[in-house]
């Protein structure tokens, strides 16, 4: 059960947020361990909107920040048709973006890797993710921290007919 935010905490905007799934030939994803966690916290490519920043940029610059991925390796085949939200738990409301957001509100956008594993480096300047791997795409929710895994469970859901895994 997910414990209940404070009154202070629900009236709090969600921070605009992008993430990007990003496939490789064999129509597995790319999951990343995140770095900042002691319990095992895998997830794709995500992040903020930069002031001026349309989303299907904010996505592909936080590919490249992330995991070293140009845009030009990227072919984006599909975009989520809404917005997907997520609560932070009560226990990161106060600490996650200075407190600042109850969560994040996210635009999605499937895409095709165009390169090879080697041209993917997490070792980046501000790492994220300590290891990564190609995962079938239905596996997804089964890694996420549990407050994310209804947005993953819809983008798992929202994409399926175009991934083959």
């Amino acid at each position: 059960m997910k414990p209940a935010m404070s009154a202070a905490a629900d009236a709090r905007p969600y921070r605009e947020g992008v993430g990007i799934a990003l496939l490789n030939r064999d129509d597995l994803v790319f999951v990343g361990q995140r770095i900042d966690q002691t319990a095992e916290a895998w997830q794709m490519p995500q992040g903020g909107i930069d002031p001026g920043e349309d989303p299907l940029q904010a996505a592909l610059r936080e590919m490249e920040e992330e995991i070293g991925v140009p845009a030009k390796l990227a072919e984006v085949i599909a975009e989520s048709r809404g917005w997907l939200s997520y609560d932070l738990p009560a226990d990161l409301a106060d600490k996650v973006w200075k407190g600042r957001y109850r969560g994040q509100r996210q635009k999605w956008y499937l895409a095709r890797f165009k390169g090879r594993d080697s041209d993917i480096n997490i070792e980046t300047p501000h790492p994220e993710f300590k290891e990564w791997r190609w995962l079938p795409f239905r596996q997804l929710p089964d890694l996420i921290v549990p407050f994310k895994r209804p947005i993953y469970e819809l983008i798992v859901a929202e994409f399926a007919d175009r991934v083959r895994s």
